[in-house]
């Protein structure tokens, strides 16, 4: 459970956002004095701190300042009366996350709130190279000693310290988040915001907003201002997944960033300075896109300043031992589990596997596998049934007639309008967890009002 501050000198308000906030499920302190506030978050350590920015005594730009001298990475969210106050402008310099003006929305706030602890999370979880024995408290591993793998961990050692601009080229599932994150955590910006962001994962329209924010009034649903990637993350890295994906106008705006470190919020008329790393990564041969005219030449070699070639687990299967320690012990962890091991018949036919989904499919096989095994060991039988064959769909239109076809061919006719309903619930949860639970964008995600939506997710 997520722990959070809320530092304002009106009790009124401390008491009705800890009654909301606990209501979404978060663990809620409260603070009406600036000195209060200070000791809270030296003893108590919350991941995000929801502060005014006028307090008696202390002014909040001043306690913020102690907060981040002390933890630099707490999250900290200032609220205003004054949407375009110079302290609130001040207040982001000074390593804010966000700000908020009152009276402000409880969707809005909840938005931002989510957005800041997950980045929290992101900052707080450090990758390193350890061996399979260390503990699993400090964070997550890359693992693996082969040769392809040890370059990589000296190149990550060669440019970490430095602001230059990394493409990670890989097939899904070989872990190039992990890389990115790496990379920040042996950085000089680790005390600064890390966020990533998939760009294949989001629409065009609404990647724009997500990277460059907006001013209200933009565009219909724009019912408040809401900052962007780019200015949230100042000082700090970013991520951007997939970045073959991204449309080519947006990657003219994109490449304005990186040439100059300027960018204007959408509907907005003033420009906006700021100081980000970037990490992109993908799937794809840019170079190939950049010849067809699907990726411009001039981004891709701004990206390209720093390229790190992550292999597909099947080129480098000497790791595959290691990575089914790693995720056994993991697991073991996770599911409160006692494998000790695995048998030698059943590493050598994970060895014999061609895995497609790399070190992600590896790492659900364990899972899966672990969770099923009544053994102290994982044997052949566990991993017999682990690769079925998966059905590739041309179109959306054909995944739904197979469906349909599925349901007559097995009797459930009755059920389908049950199936129906499924299918929306799964379509509106994406939605929600797309655009980071924006109602107003995962409405328009689905074509529907806000209202329809709110019905949805209350029935």
């Amino acid at each position: 459970m997520s722990k959070i501050l809320v530092v304002d000198d009106q009790k009124a308000v401390c008491y009705s956002l800890r009654r909301f906030l606990q209501s979404e499920g978060y663990e809620v302190l409260t603070a009406s004095k600036s000195e209060e506030a200070v000791k809270f978050a030296n003893k108590e350590k919350p991941d995000l701190v929801l502060m005014d920015v006028r307090m008696p005594e202390m002014d909040g730009l001043e306690v913020l300042s102690r907060m981040k001298e002390s933890h630099p990475q707490i999250q900290v969210i200032m609220m205003t009366a004054y949407s375009t106050t110079e302290k609130a402008i001040h207040a982001m310099k000074l390593g804010a996350y966000d700000y908020i003006a009152k009276p402000f929305d409880n969707d809005e706030l909840l938005c931002k709130i989510k957005d800041a602890i997950r980045t929290r999370t992101m900052m707080t979880e450090v990758v390193s190279f350890d061996s399979v024995e260390e503990d699993f408290a400090s964070g997550e591993r890359i693992i693996g000693k082969s040769q392809k793998m040890l370059n990589i961990y000296k190149q990550i050692g060669k440019i970490a310290h430095t602001d230059a601009t990394v493409l990670i080229i890989g097939e899904s599932g070989t872990g190039k988040e992990l890389v990115a994150r790496a990379i920040y955590h042996y950085s000089n910006r680790v005390t600064k915001p890390f966020m990533a962001i998939n760009c294949a994962a989001i629409p065009e329209q609404l990647l724009e907003s997500e990277l460059f924010g907006y001013e209200r009034g933009a565009f219909t649903g724009a019912d408040f201002r809401r900052l962007g990637k780019f200015e949230q993350c100042s000082g700090g890295t970013l991520f951007l997944d997939e970045i073959g994906d991204m449309s080519l106008g947006l990657q003219s705006k994109f490449l304005r960033v990186l040439q100059d470190g300027t960018f204007e919020r959408l509907g907005g008329a003033v420009t906006i300075k700021t100081d980000v790393r970037i990490i992109a990564a993908t799937n794809k041969n840019l170079e190939d896109m950049v010849k067809k005219k699907l990726f411009r030449e001039d981004l891709y070699y701004r990206l390209n300043v720093v390229t790190i070639h992550l292999p597909p687990l099947r080129e480098k299967k000497e790791d595959i031992k290691e990575l089914v320690s790693y995720f056994i012990r993991k697991f073991n962890r996770k599911l409160n589990k006692y494998i000790k091991g695995i048998t030698a018949e059943a590493l050598k036919k994970l060895e014999g596997h061609d895995w497609q989904g790399n070190v992600r499919e590896l790492e659900n096989v364990i899972q899966k596998t672990i969770i099923f095994c009544n053994d102290d060991y994982l044997s052949l039988e566990c991993c017999e049934p682990l690769h079925p064959q998966k059905k590739i769909y041309a179109s959306l239109d054909e995944a739904i007639q197979d469906i349909v076809d599925m349901s007559f061919k097995n009797g459930y006719q009755d059920k389908f309008q049950e199936i129906l309903r499924t299918l929306e619930k799964s379509m509106v949860k994406r939605a929600i967890e797309l655009t980071k639970g924006n109602q107003v964008h995962a409405a328009r995600l689905l074509g529907i009002s806000r209202n329809t939506l709110r019905k949805k997710l209350e029935e």
